[in-house]
């Protein structure tokens, strides 16, 4: 009796060890062959926004004589972007600064003295009625603005414009996939990821020179048309 019940334990035992071959195999098996895309998407707007950066630089014998020629000239400035209909919660301050003036002896004789003093207050202004955006620089200009950093052009709601680049750049990349894998003779299976390359950083502008130049403008400007670009990375499984 003991001889057949080892024998029966032995039989039981391989039993065990032959059902569990098939999950085994399963789970050596090759992973499923997968084929990862980027596509990408741009799509092309009239800007409803500028950006522009300008201020008053103003020099006085004494510090307090040149701050309070560039705050002077430059409240004449805000006045008038207000009085052209750009609202306070559009115009901040971005650089204060005051510095010695450094001048040096023209035979060299000496160091360097300082001969006055160098205020300058710059603001970042944005303007939303792009068509008498040349008229405002003229104005502000003759009221004293005499430094002008630059001007950038963008979208005041830029999400529309970003999620048809979003859908475009899927688009592209799903078209792609799909033509390598059929020309291989095989087909797309399920998605097994998508990420956006890039994060969420803003899409650079970029720049067409055909729009017009506003009529009524003094100072010429062209706004021409501001793009958004999405880059999407796609993985899918290949069905055999």
């Amino acid at each position: 009796m003991r001889i057949l019940s080892g024998l029966l334990v032995a039989s039981a035992l391989t039993g065990v060890a032959a059902s569990g071959l098939p999950a085994l195999a399963a789970e050596t098996a090759a992973p499923p062959a997968t084929i990862t895309v980027t596509g990408e998407g741009e799509v092309l707007a009239a800007p409803d926004l500028a950006t522009v950066s300008l201020g008053v630089t103003a020099q006085g014998e004494t510090a307090a004589e040149a701050m309070s020629g560039a705050s002077a000239a430059l409240a004449a400035v805000i006045g008038r972007l207000k009085g052209a209909g750009v609202e306070a919660k559009d115009i901040q301050t971005s650089n204060l600064s005051l510095n010695p003036n450094w001048v040096a002896p023209a035979d060299g004789s000496s160091a360097a003295v300082i001969d006055g003093y160098v205020a300058s207050n710059m603001v970042t202004v944005r303007v939303r009625a792009l068509e008498g955006l040349g008229g405002v620089l003229d104005a502000v200009v003759a009221d004293g603005a005499n430094t002008l950093n630059g001007i950038s052009f963008g979208l005041a709601d830029p999400d529309p414009l970003m999620d048809e680049a979003r859908k475009e750049a899927v688009a592209e990349a799903k078209a792609r996939a799909e033509l390598l894998v059929g020309a291989a003779g095989a087909s797309l299976g399920r998605i097994l990821s998508i990420s956006e390359s890039g994060g969420m950083a803003p899409p650079m502008p970029m720049y067409r020179m055909e729009a017009a130049m506003a009529s009524d403008a003094a100072v010429p400007v062209e706004a021409g048309e501001v793009g958004m670009v999405a880059a999407v990375t796609i993985t899918w499984e290949i069905a055999q």
